[in-house]
């Protein structure tokens, strides 16, 4: 049984080998695998968010995260920064179970929207939000925020071409 609930200052040290688990996926495919190596948000990252109140984890019957989303109050919204799920408890709805803790903390903030930056063509990545509602913005729509963070994300090595911002309207 798998719990979702905000987290926790002493989870922090738990979330980047997480992170890490769920980034092995990544092997499946060539030209992405080097992100199964890539580096990993720190727990003093992690701490700060924690203490935003704007990270969620899903903890087992033993009260250790086996995953969690990160986000943070970007203007009127709430930006995913991180989502993932140990390899071995992917495809078990805790990612799902997740992402709406977070849509429903954003509404509850009374926040506009939430938004995030993903791959385009990966299963478990834009087409996964798109069930959820997000849709992919192009163009003018995409702000200078998300703009900023998609350059910033090409300057690490990410293919512009498939990597995309997404957006959740509350209103």
């Amino acid at each position: 049984m798998t719990i979702i609930r905000p987290a926790r200052a002493g989870d922090a040290d738990a979330l980047p080998d997480i992170e890490q688990s769920a980034g092995l996926a990544f092997r499946a495919f060539s030209e992405l695998a080097w992100l199964a190596d890539g580096d990993n948000v720190s727990a003093e990252r992690h701490r700060e968010l924690i203490a935003e109140g704007t990270c969620w984890v899903a903890a087992d019957d033993k009260n250790r995260p086996v995953g969690f989303l990160s986000a943070g109050i970007e203007g009127d919204a709430l930006h995913i920064w991180e989502l993932d799920v140990r390899l071995d408890r992917q495809g078990s709805g805790i990612g799902s179970a997740l992402l709406e803790r977070a849509i429903k903390d954003a509404r509850r903030r009374g926040l506009a929207a939430v938004t995030l930056t993903t791959f385009r063509d990966v299963a478990w990545n834009a087409p996964f939000y798109r069930k959820f509602g997000f849709r992919i913005l192009e163009g003018a729509e995409v702000d200078d925020r998300l703009s900023g963070l998609l350059s910033s994300e090409v300057e690490h090595g990410m293919p512009l071409d498939r990597r995309c911002a997404m957006k959740l309207d509350l209103g």
